[in-house]
């Protein structure tokens, strides 16, 4: 396939993770609960942040304190402007490690339900819940340290002129949506003993791919709500985005499809 090609196919994992998840409510029930109550926790954050936005656009355009007034205001809205969009795209990274890490249980049952629709998982590791867990948190804490840097210089960015409110957005979305397809991955490469090192060198053999799916998993949760109620369809399309950059076999076994419903899902 082109690249554009992959690009879409990758786009559309996130679809059929969701007509998964509405196909089974089960699926749907698992997974909303841990995203409700980080949703919870991040809007108490976002009220609080909004709150003490004019202080901050104070703080950090300081060097405007002697300019005319129209000028100083103007930047300081600008300011604080670029402080909720740097908050809005480290939101969406660390919201999803954070719920990952509320929901690992939930999830992982999540991707071991959409696993065994497709086959299962040949010689599949166990991993006990505390080891999980673990690994979990440390790669969440390195993908939340590669996004922050990552943040800042959009955020710079954002005071250029043309550049900042057209190529930056579009650069902040495909870095953003590659590490969330690398942080939604987590789960389906460590049932197959693979650690983050690993996670991201197969990604990078279909990088199209998991660009697509990260980029629409991105967009989703910009919408109000979308992290909340996709994130459930997000992990179950992260498990097929795996089965499909490692060669596993993305077509329903016999009688794993709910009645009514096509039972194949190809991919290509």
């Amino acid at each position: 396939m082109t690249a554009v090609r992959q690009f879409l196919f990758g786009a559309s994992l996130l679809a059929r993770g969701l007509g998964l998840v509405v196909r089974s409510p089960k699926l749907l029930f698992i997974g909303l609960l841990p995203a409700v109550i980080s949703g919870v926790l991040y809007t108490a954050a976002l009220v609080a942040l909004i709150d003490f936005l004019p202080a901050l656009s104070r703080d950090v355009t300081w060097f405007a304190d002697g300019w005319a007034e129209g000028w100083r205001e103007l930047t300081r809205v600008l300011a604080g402007a670029g402080l909720l969009g740097v908050a809005a795209l480290l939101g969406i990274l660390t919201f999803t490690a954070v719920t990952l890490l509320i929901g690992d249980p939930f999830y992982e049952r999540i991707s071991e339900l959409v696993e065994d629709r497709f086959g299962g998982v040949p010689g599949e590791v166990e991993v006990g819940f505390w080891r999980s867990l673990a690994r979990s948190l440390a790669d969440s804490l390195r993908l939340i340290g590669i996004s922050i840097p990552v943040g800042i210089a959009l955020f710079l960015a954002g005071f250029l002129p043309l550049v900042g409110q057209t190529v930056a957005p579009v650069i902040g979305a495909a870095v953003l949506g590659w590490l969330l397809a690398v942080e939604l991955t987590g789960v389906p490469f460590q049932r197959r003993g693979r650690r983050l090192a690993d996670r991201r060198a197969a990604l990078r053999t279909q990088r199209p791919v998991a660009l697509g799916f990260g980029v629409a998993v991105f967009c989703c949760f910009l919408i109000p709500l979308g992290a909340v109620l996709l994130m459930p369809a997000a992990v179950a399309g992260a498990t097929l985005l795996a089965r499909a950059v490692l060669g596993d076999p993305l077509t329903e076994t016999a009688g794993s499809a709910t009645p009514g419903h096509p039972a194949a899902i190809n991919s290509r």
